[in-house]
């Protein structure tokens, strides 16, 4: 099963801010950082990402383009579990700590992947955990674990809870945000970021109210006690308050960080991405460019206070969250090294700025787009275009960019693209007819990241070439089951509960599959890649649980949180067939001179097997998860959906070295580390996003023989 194949193929800021920055870097350079997580450089993968810088890079160099055909299955790990997984393990003196689907914590013998310890917190969380973050004072090592809403620390040696950390070894993430913590649904999909005795946090929200606000926090590693919070929502005198409606931080929510940071250690930076504002669709109750969401910030990581923002997205009304954590590198800029700090974004654009004080390092111009016509809603008139690098996802589609896999497909996919609006990616939906998005809401970029080399300054990206149409609808309004169905549900599922799969389930005939109270019980805690309702009152639960099972009843009293203007939900531009409704290619890698901002290779990533087997040439598919680049020559990168391969590219060229096929798809990111003397490359197998693909929870390791 695990035999790897070796088929190769050709393939504006104020001056106030400034010299904030100035006196923060000044101040935090002279400062020890270095005990937060004591990277080994040539040995330890001990970071998300590689590093707190998130470049993805590996010094190593025993597995390179001489002989990386010759790498084989050193040892893999099944947990036995169903679920998927998207965690990039860490590694720390020979011992990887990683999730299972069900959100056990694991540590296994790097060398030989036998099971060292297992801890169950006795909480099943269903959706995907990233990664840990690990950190010591060069006595004790602690092992930071997210879980649902739960920060855990655990004994690195043992995995049992270190009690003097928050209660019992355990923080409650509801707490200390707004109103009763026990009706905030909150999780945690990304790890946090160790700086010093620090660990920043940020969480994963409901796209639509109630949710509570995206507040990014810092907690003592050795207490567990609240340290700083920063409002992404800003709080009366505050910067940026007046870019919301009054009083917005008490009702509006999310804007937060679901994805990660990157921290520069030397200086006390971390730079913390945000997604969008609830509700992700229609904005009449946040009408403003509403900072501190869509926004790349730069905090002082000792204190929270704000040095400089750039906001990639004014009034989201297209879920544009920032996807992934910022990538620290530095640059050439009239023959002199620049500290910049690299975006990736769901918008197809890369933006780059000075790391200190948030220059644009590309020129960047605000382009005007369509006003909104729905009711009450004020789209942001103009929005931020990068002008270098060239965007890496297409912008707008024309007839001549529809598929032409088939001449049915092609008239079918034609007849559709007629009847939907179309001026770009920018256009704000409509009520009653479809609005094409390119890309949609799954990139452009995604979770995954990019890499880094520093001794090239190129950074390689993989991205989705996948378009989305959406529709609003006027809402039945209203506290029974429908009313809360529209406003809580149907962006996922569907006005008609037809769902999207395999994302979306569908509803219909649920109460098949389910009792009653199965889904009472899924609404108030979630289930899955679903959030929990806890704000949705019993009676209410009641209700949205009878209409979901077919009958509806409005029961007085009962809330819901439901909007004026709601969505269809999300819908991905395909053909008859499932396949991406425009000519390949689906996915895509691509290497950047970050010096120059042009491109040195560009590739289709993944491929359909139905379609490489009817002798279509690779087309790219849909990818999560991001790639590693190495000081011997590789580019490593698993990613695709579809085809369950990890691969491995010739990073100066793009051309396919070695690939293997997986139990199932890897959604997440290599990592690369060394144990005695040996180069091991290590990946999690768990699929999730292809209904015909499986899940489970596989890591494997690779190395020379």
């Amino acid at each position: 099963m695990f035999r790897p194949a070796r088929r190769p193929i050709e393939t504006c800021m104020s001056c106030v801010a400034i010299a904030v920055a100035l006196i923060v870097v000044a101040k935090a350079g002279s400062g020890q950082s270095g005990k937060a997580v004591a990277p080994s450089g040539k040995v330890d993968w001990p970071i998300y990402g590689g590093s707190s810088a998130n470049t993805h890079y590996s010094k190593l160099n025993q597995i390179n383009r001489t002989n990386v055909s010759k790498l084989t299955l050193a040892w893999s790990y099944d947990s036995g579990e169903r679920g998927g997984l998207e965690t990039s393990p860490i590694i720390v003196d020979g011992v990887l700590y990683a999730y299972t689907p069900l959100k056990e914590v694991i540590a296994l013998d790097a060398a030989g992947g036998k099971l060292l310890w297992k801890f169950n917190s006795g909480i099943t969380g269903q959706r995907p955990e990233r990664g840990l973050s690990y950190w010591t004072d060069g006595h004790v090592q602690r092992i930071l674990a997210p879980i649902v809403n739960y920060l855990y620390a655990l004994d690195a040696k043992t995995g049992n809870p270190i009690k003097t950390f928050g209660d019992e070894g355990r923080i409650d993430l509801r707490e200390n945000l707004r109103g009763d913590p026990k009706l905030q649904s909150l999780y945690v999909s990304s790890p946090g970021s160790v700086y010093k005795d620090l660990i920043i946090m940020g969480d994963g929200e409901p796209e639509n109210l109630p949710a509570p606000p995206g507040d990014i926090r810092a907690y003592d590693v050795r207490t567990g006690a609240l340290r700083w919070t920063f409002h992404t929502i800003p709080h009366p005198s505050e910067f940026g308050y007046d870019t919301w409606p009054k009083d917005a931080w008490t009702y509006s929510g999310a804007a937060n960080n679901w994805t990660g940071m990157s921290v520069d250690t030397e200086r006390g930076i971390v730079y913390v991405p945000t997604g969008s504002p609830a509700t992700d669709w229609y904005g009449a109750d946040r009408i403003g460019d509403n900072l501190f969401a869509n926004s790349l910030i730069a905090l002082n990581a000792e204190t929270g206070k704000r040095i400089w923002h750039f906001q990639t997205l004014r009034h989201d009304l297209w879920d544009k969250d920032l996807p992934s954590p910022p990538t620290l590198v530095t640059v050439k800029r009239n023959g002199k090294d620049v500290p910049a700090v690299a975006q990736t974004s769901k918008q197809g654009f890369l933006f780059l700025f000075n790391r200190l004080d948030g220059t644009p390092l590309f020129p960047i111009e605000y382009r005007k787009y369509p006003a909104s016509n729905v009711p009450g809603e004020v789209a942001a008139a103009e929005q931020p275009y990068p002008l270098k690098p060239e965007p890496f996802t297409r912008q707008l589609l024309t007839e001549n960019d529809l598929t032409n896999r088939t001449p049915e497909a092609h008239q079918a996919v034609l007849e559709h693209f007629r009847k939907m609006i179309n001026h770009g990616q920018f256009t704000p939906n409509s009520v009653g007819q479809e609005t094409l998005m390119m890309p949609g809401w799954n990139g452009g970029a995604e979770y995954g990241g990019s890499a880094f080399d520093p001794a090239t300054h190129i950074i390689y990206l993989n991205a989705n070439e996948e378009p989305l149409t959406e529709t609003l609808v006027k809402s039945a309004g209203g506290s029974g089951g429908r009313g809360i169905y529209e406003s809580q549900c149907a962006a996922c599922h569907g006005q008609k509960r037809a769902g999207l799969p395999p994302a979306f389930p569908g509803l219909i005939d649920v109460e098949k599959k389910l009792s009653l109270d199965q889904i009472l019980d899924i609404v108030q805690h979630g289930r899955g890649r679903m959030p929990g309702f806890p704000a949705i009152d019993p009676v209410g639960r009641r209700a949205v649980s009878d209409y979901i099972m077919g009958t509806e009843k409005e029961v007085p009293g009962s809330t819901g949180g439901a909007v004026t203007y709601n969505t269809t939900g999300y819908r991905s531009f395909v053909d008859p067939d499932g396949y991406p409704a425009l000519t390949p290619p689906w996915g895509t890698l691509n290497a950047i001179n970050l010096d120059t901002g042009e491109y040195v290779w560009k590739i289709p990533l993944g491929e359909y097997p139905a379609l490489t087997a009817q002798g279509v040439p690779i087309t790219g598919s849909q990818n999560f998860g991001g790639p590693v680049v190495t000081d011997g020559g590789l580019l490593i990168i698993a990613a695709t959906v579809y085809d369950k391969k990890l691969r491995i590219f010739d990073k100066s060229t793009g051309k396919l070295l070695w690939e293997t096929v997986m139990p199932f798809s890897a959604l997440a990111t290599p990592a690369t580390y060394e144990v005695k003397g040996k180069q091991y490359i290590v990946i999690a197998s768990g699929g999730g996003r292809d209904r015909r693909g499986g899940t489970g929870g596989v890591y494997m390791a690779f190395s020379l023989p």
